[in-house]
């Protein structure tokens, strides 16, 4: 599994840093309180070492967990201390992309209902501007800047005399808009 990290700063007014990792073996969270209140100037940071089974008998520290870092993240240590490891949430999204290259629209359209993470790479600009671009044997200036307008998703999926006749009523006013100076 190798080590994931997580090290988000408390919600304000605090100002405390917080860092989760997580081993093979552990369930490490520090801490670092920074206050101006008497109390807590001498503070030291400090380091909380569970093991796996150790951090799933403790609902404290998983109240905890959920507190600081969020319920994804706490669900996520938790399916990991229990020896679920999603391989495919941890790929970074160049590589999902590749893969993305190679499935059909009904597969791309399962794969956004996995996750909110699919969700939003399967409907991005960046993926469907690609998908274009593959698609279409030449972009021209004049679809990029309709694709700036209305996504490049409803762009692909806008048939070519839909889309002529919008590049033509977009030339038209431009055209008009130039003419008006």
């Amino acid at each position: 599994m190798g080590i994931k990290l997580f090290s988000p700063k408390a919600p304000a007014p605090s100002k405390d840093f917080y860092q989760l990792q997580l081993t093979t073996k552990e369930v490490i969270i520090r801490s670092w309180r920074i206050s101006l209140r008497n109390e807590f100037r001498d503070a030291r940071p400090s380091v909380n070492k569970e093991s796996h089974q150790d951090f799933l008998d403790s609902p404290t520290i998983q109240a905890q967990v959920g507190i600081i870092f969020g319920e994804n993240i706490l669900q996520y240590v938790v399916k990991a201390c229990q020896g679920h490891f999603d391989f495919l949430e941890r790929l970074p999204e160049p590589l999902i992309l590749r893969i993305l290259d190679f499935l059909d629209l009904e597969d791309i359209a399962r794969l956004s209902q996995v996750s909110h993470r699919f969700q939003t790479i399967c409907n991005s600009d960046k993926f469907w501007e690609h998908i274009v671009e593959t698609s279409c044997d030449r972009i021209t200036p004049e679809m990029r800047s309709l694709a700036q307008d209305v996504g490049w998703k409803t762009l692909f999926f806008t048939n070519k005399l839909q889309l002529q006749l919008q590049l033509r009523r977009r030339k038209n006013k431009q055209d008009q808009e130039m003419s008006r100076y």
